[in-house]
């Protein structure tokens, strides 16, 4: 196993999180952004208020693409563990 065979799995990896994390990631972000706009409007200062949107919020999108997540995640683990062979020389 080379350096650059490291270096693309590595790659690989980094990528396929980024890809499961960035629908929950944009929801919370779009979640919050509405509350803490909600909360200057109406002036409502609750540190808390944002919690419970971005969990419900966050369980949906897991709920809707769980899915397509777990899909991503096992397709990466099949390419690993196909190729393993390659890497144990």
């Amino acid at each position: 196993m080379t350096t650059n065979d490291v270096t693309v799995i590595a790659e690989q990896a980094i990528f396929t999180i980024i890809k499961c994390a960035a629908p929950m990631l944009l929801v919370s972000l779009c979640v919050g952004l509405i509350v803490s706009i909600f909360q200057t409007v109406t002036s409502i200062q609750e540190q808390t208020l944002t919690f419970v949107p971005k969990v419900l919020a966050i369980f949906l999108v897991l709920m809707l693409a769980g899915h397509w997540i777990m899909n991503n995640m096992v397709e990466f683990m099949t390419s690993l563990w196909t190729d393993f062979n390659l890497y144990v020389r």
